[in-house]
């Protein structure tokens, strides 16, 4: 199945956060936060909304960093994806 996001929506995958922090130590699954940095996987087409045009500036490969509780995760084919809005993106992360 593919995911196709409408409007100024977009979908991510979570990129894994680590386990071991720099000191070498192990953080359970409980310990560990959510990783806020993401891969684009789909984009929607932009569009009007809610009486002004949108244009989306990221692209599917773009790694963005997201606010900490955005969006609607949802899984599909036993891969967990998050659905958000454009806005809920804060930055692109370039290496």
């Amino acid at each position: 199945m593919k995911i196709k996001p409408l409007g100024d929506r977009v979908v991510i995958k979570m990129l894994e956060s680590e386990e071991t922090t720099k000191s070498g130590i192990v953080l359970p699954g409980s310990a560990k936060e959510k990783p806020q940095i993401a891969e684009v996987v789909a984009v929607g087409p932009g569009g009007t909304v809610d009486g002004k045009e949108i244009k989306m500036e990221v692209k599917v490969g773009d790694k963005v960093l997201i606010s900490k509780y955005a969006g609607t995760d949802v899984k599909l084919d036993d891969v967990e994806y998050t659905i958000l809005k454009q806005s809920d993106i804060l930055a692109i992360v370039e290496e």
